[in-house]
């Protein structure tokens, strides 16, 4: 796509690889660029800068804003260990975590009304999710867990860990975050996401010597490597979604260097590591115990640490050995900010550079086969063959999901069993479809006792009585030991999984049958060009009813679940 004139969003753009990216863009000449950053400082850094650097451009051509989007935006701009300390908002936490995505999580979130509020063309996200992620290092928790269940805690101090884990649990809160970027995304018509991914290991294997004092392979960095993973084929699945934005991902298999080099004061965590004057005459014991908290007072100096070091942006600051070494052939190496973002703008402009790890996906995975096609046919007509031998219906078992094929799939029998051919559902007043359809059920304990008991109840065409067996599919029991009888839950339950025979519902599958052959019936009678599937012939011209294949089309059309890819 072009990039001139357009709004471009930098998740990340303090860090190494958007803040070369937003200058690289520049040439571009977009219309305007949101920088965030986690902290406020470091937005308003960057974006002071960038003015100083482009004098020429508009005020308002960079934007900063900055806080955590993995959150709500009431809490983005405080700190996660701040919010899990807190009963209240350690609650909020896990049901914005958790519990099923409805508008007011959605737009609540600090993502989505960060991308709703500018309505970008193009996001680039360069922070390193994976790290954010994984990096609340739930084996700590764990670990702190342990012990106090250990110290005979106390109900309170349970419930208070149990929350924390709950919160702290990667792949819902990987999850989460996709649902809020697919739906933010969409609901601001944002036409290209560009993710920097990231190996986990520097492109290392599982002999990876670099670790922050764990057991080598470092099961927190190995987390970290899961999750990014992870986070790749949900993107890859975002990218095969037909109303979302382009999707890529590039992912450097390397160190990421460097920002600057320089003689200063080295900070850990954004604070000077400070000097303390430790004597030789003051060595411990070494006996029993090893305590990790000094009962010795250390005298502070009053210098910090001031030494010549490299800055590579998130992954922080090494001195000249410790860059020396991991930069060396055959450790981790590096790659530079520069190739990075020359990759991203080649793509984003439309080039084929070979790293899109998305289209990489697509490219190596194995597609449907034009021999499965073939096969298919086969398939369904041994099915037919032996239903007519066992004198049986193989309708649904309610093994396959949702409870909602099922439902759709034994409504549509059951007007084929009792009107034979689309033409005769037509044919039929709703009403009396429903009395039909009710008097079959009546008349037929075999066929109405399997729907019952593989999970589907029955909604009679009173809509005030219910056939059941001992299990249902939906409404899903999600703890509760009831849930109340509501016209609005009735309506909810009948269509997402109960076999409905209320006069209204058979007024919606005549609306589907019609929009069925009307859909068949728009395409020339001298069109037989490859370009059409589902022609008359497709439906043996109405005069019968293949049920798969019905609910098929609804899937694709009314659930909007076409498969995007071949």
């Amino acid at each position: 796509m072009d990039i001139q004139n357009k709004t471009i969003l930098i998740i990340g753009g303090w860090g190494l690889v958007g803040r070369t990216l937003t200058r690289k863009l520049l040439i571009e000449k977009p219309k305007r660029i949101i920088v965030t950053s986690l902290k406020k400082e470091e937005a308003l850094e960057e974006v002071e800068l960038l003015r100083k650097e482009n004098p020429k451009l508009p005020k308002d051509f960079f934007i900063p804003w900055w806080g955590n989007i993995l959150i709500r935006d009431q809490y983005k701009n405080e700190d996660r260990l701040d919010i899990l300390n807190n009963p209240k908002k350690r609650k909020i936490l896990m049901h914005d975590t958790l519990d099923e995505l409805d508008p007011k999580i959605l737009k609540g979130a600090a993502l989505y009304k960060l991308i709703n509020k500018y309505k970008p063309d193009v996001v680039v996200d360069c922070i390193n999710t994976a790290t954010g992620i994984a990096y609340q290092d739930i084996y700590s928790l764990y670990r702190k867990i342990k012990h106090n269940l250990n110290n005979n805690p106390t109900l309170e101090g349970v419930i208070e860990d149990l929350e924390k884990v709950l919160c702290s649990m990667y792949v819902p809160q990987l999850i989460r975050h996709i649902q809020i970027l697919y739906n933010a995304m969409h609901d601001a018509k944002t036409n290209l996401y560009f993710k920097v991914g990231t190996s986990g290991t520097g492109g290392m294997g599982l002999n990876i010597p670099y670790t922050h004092s764990e057991e080598k392979p470092s099961r927190v960095l190995l987390s970290k490597s899961a999750v990014a993973g992870a986070h790749t084929m949900l993107l890859f699945l975002m990218g095969r979604t037909p109303d979302s934005a382009i999707t890529k991902e590039i992912k450097p298999a390397a160190a990421i260097a460097w920002k600057k080099i320089e003689f200063g004061t080295v900070k850990r965590k954004g604070k000077p590591i400070k000097l303390f004057n430790v004597g030789v005459d003051e060595a411990i014991e070494l006996k029993d115990k090893f305590y990790f908290k000094s009962k010795n007072k250390f005298q502070e100096t009053k210098d910090v640490l001031k030494s010549v070091y490299i800055d590579t942006g998130e992954n922080g600051i090494f001195s000249k050995g410790e860059f020396e070494a991991i930069s060396a052939q055959k450790q981790m190496e590096f790659v530079t900010p520069e190739e990075i973002s020359d990759n991203i703008i080649y793509e984003i402009k439309g080039g084929n550079t070979g790293r899109d790890i998305i289209n990489s996906l697509d490219v190596a995975s194995l597609q449907p086969s034009y021999r499965a096609g073939y096969m298919q046919h086969f398939a369904v007509e041994k099915l037919a063959e032996l239903e007519e031998k066992n004198e049986v219906y193989s309708v649904a078992f309610e093994m396959l999901g949702p409870p909602k094929l099922s439902k759709l799939l034994f409504e549509i029998h059951l007007l084929k069993l009792i009107v034979g051919d689309m033409f005769g559902i037509l044919a039929e007043t709703p009403k009396k479809l429903s009395q039909k359809c009710f008097e079959y059920l009546n008349e037929n304990p075999k066929f109405r006792n399997e729907m019952v008991s593989i999970g589907l109840p029955v909604l009679l065409p009173d809509g005030k009585s219910l056939l059941r067996g001992p299990d249902v599919k939906i409404p899903v029991q999600r703890g509760d030991d009831f849930l109340p009888v509501t016209k609005k839950n009735i309506e909810l339950w009948a269509e997402d999984g109960w076999v409905d025979l209320r006069e209204k519902n058979m007024k919606i599958w005549q609306k589907r049958i019609q929009s069925i052959m009307k859909d068949a019936e728009s395409i020339g009678e001298f069109d037989t060009s490859s370009a059409h599937v589902r022609t008359r012939q497709y439906w043996h011209d109405f005069k019968t009813i293949n049920i798969g294949r019905v609910v098929s089309w609804l899937f694709i059309h009314e659930e909007k679940g076409r498969r995007m890819k071949a």
